[in-house]
């Protein structure tokens, strides 16, 4: 029996919403959840499936991220297996990556296929410094992959020929290869289907644990995929992820999905407008309904959240004259979130009064001004009047009228009209 961690699409080193604080966050989620479900379990051994990092080339601080967290596990004698992935896979024509420096330290060992355009097998066992398959004492083969992108099919079928080809070994075999599995997320080009994977389990593998994708899912109980260990977008705040705690043996697998660790609360928030509302009333809104969820236990301060609140539908308003940073500002102060994106994906009203072919260009100009104050909210009450006033003003100041007689019009209009 072996009982191990799975995990994958670490990213350390995340560095969108320029928050130093959210790019530790990825940092603290990694270690804490090693910490609970390797170390305190006492797991015979982890293995990361690609993206450990965000970024091909890191800045040292992330590198030491990556160093506390594997020396944790070296001194508690559990074994790390790892493939790159498409974040952190070596550039073209570039011979080492920051993966490889972990493996040449001891920290991890990184199965590759061997390069076969310099005549190296595919697969060679690990020598304690190269190789693309490790036996273990717990009774488990595991086998490595690349980043294969579009011809991650192809790749499979030779991975499929060189696994059948392996010497025998233990009773269990798990790949580990980075891509992901079409119908589990949307807007996802280039995924893999089912049918591509199963010459793998034709080969033997046992247990075939996937990244890429940040949302958790279990295919066939065979084909295994954690999530990503952090959210890397408010978007992914909906899927479940973690780590899967794998007991496998004879009688078959037990994957536990593992979600209790340190993460980042994210709070997505949503008003939908309908054109009625006045500029300061919809300002009121968003703040009555951030105030709402707080009331509800949806938003604690205390814990800093990533807030969205995303404004929807149409105003009655220049869409461009609602101050979208002081509003922003003065709803993340109320929350005291690490970050609060506001999202402002509105209409502005429209109205277009049917004009007749015959129409005289008094009429139009009447009918376009009624439409234009009927769109704003301030003004659509008394769009009729209001048009025919701009009509008489303009008719006024083109026939030569003072500026005391303009004054005088508008004062006594708005008498009228009070």
């Amino acid at each position: 029996m072996a009982r191990f961690l799975h995990i994958a699409d670490v990213h350390l080193g995340f560095d969108r919403y320029d928050s130093p604080e959210r790019t530790r966050d990825f940092f603290h989620a990694f270690n804490d959840l090693v910490e609970r479900y390797a170390i305190q379990d006492a797991v015979d051994f982890v293995i990361i499936v690609g993206d450990l990092f965000e970024h091909r080339t890191i800045q040292p601080g992330i590198l030491n991220q990556a160093q506390l967290v594997l020396r944790s596990l070296q001194a508690a004698n559990i074994p790390v297996i790892a493939i790159e992935g498409n974040h952190d896979n070596r550039p073209y024509g570039v011979a080492t990556s920051w993966l490889r420096y972990l493996s040449d330290w001891g920290l991890l060992t990184l199965l590759e296929p061997g390069a076969q355009d310099a005549g190296e097998p595919f697969y060679e066992p690990w020598d304690g410094l190269r190789g693309g398959y490790i036996d273990l004492d717990c009774g488990v083969r595991i086998i490595g992959s690349q980043w294969y992108g579009a011809s991650a099919p192809m790749a499979i079928q030779q991975i499929a020929t060189a696994i059948e080809q392996l010497p025998p070994g233990p009773a269990h075999q798990i790949l580990l290869f980075h891509h992901g599995l079409e119908g589990q997320i949307a807007r996802y080009q280039g995924a893999l289907r089912y049918g591509d994977l199963l010459p793998l389990k034709t080969a033997g593998v046992d247990y075939l644990a996937l990244g890429h994708i940040h949302k958790s899912y279990i295919v066939e109980d065979w084909v295994f995929n954690p999530g990503s260990v952090e959210a890397n977008s408010v978007e992914e705040a909906r899927y479940e992820r973690g780590g899967f705690q794998v007991t496998i043996d004879s009688s078959g697998i037990q994957a536990k999905l593992c979600q209790d660790y340190r993460q980042r609360p994210i709070v997505r928030l949503s008003i939908k407008t309908q054109g009625q509302e006045l500029m300061e009333e919809l300002v009121q809104l968003a703040v009555q309904e951030t105030q709402a969820a707080i009331a509800r236990g949806a938003i604690c301060p205390e814990e800093r959240p990533i807030v969205e609140l995303q404004i929807r539908g149409t105003v009655g308003f220049n869409r461009l004259d609602l101050d979208l940073r002081d509003l922003q500002q003065q709803l993340k102060t109320l929350t005291d979130a690490l970050i609060f994106l506001l999202k402002f994906n509105v209409d502005t009203l429209a109205y277009g009064s049917p004009s007749s072919p015959d129409s005289d260009r008094h009429q139009i100009e009447r009918d376009i001004y009624l439409d234009l104050l009927s769109a704003n909210s301030a003004y659509r009450s008394q769009a009729q009047p209001l048009s025919e006033a701009l009509l008489d003003l303009k008719h006024l100041q083109l026939s030569g009228a003072e500026e005391e007689e303009l004054y005088q019009f508008l004062a006594g209009f708005c008498r009228d009209e009070a």
